[in-house]
């Protein structure tokens, strides 16, 4: 007999003592209605099933506090200023500004 897969290995030895009393037919699943329900029965998604794989669970950390800075102009001042100091920055800038062709963008940067 050939044996297409491991579980009808299985089978094939489990029931070879009644080899000669028995005969097995195959027959399609949607043409056998009257198929054991026990061999669809799920198996529990817990530690005693064999095959289980336990769901990797994000672990919750709760927030302890949150800070909020607020910061003034002379900072945002200050960075806008360091822009036009930094020689690799004002060359950059001056790039953008003459090749770009939306100008309406580089003056809302402003």
């Amino acid at each position: 007999m050939k044996t297409s897969n491991r579980q009808m290995l299985r089978w094939q030895i489990a029931i070879q003592e009644y080899r000669g009393n028995m005969n097995i037919s195959h027959k399609d699943g949607n043409i056998n209605k009257n198929a054991d329900g026990l061999s669809r029965w799920q198996l529990p998604k817990n530690i005693d099933n064999p095959a289980y794989v336990p769901e990797e669970a994000c672990p919750q950390i709760p927030i302890e506090g949150i800070s909020v800075t607020d910061l003034n102009t002379t900072f945002f001042e200050e960075v806008r200023n360091s822009y036009t100091q930094d020689r690799s920055c004002s060359i950059l800038c001056q790039l953008l500004n003459k090749d770009c062709k939306y100008s309406s963008l580089i003056h809302d940067l402003d």
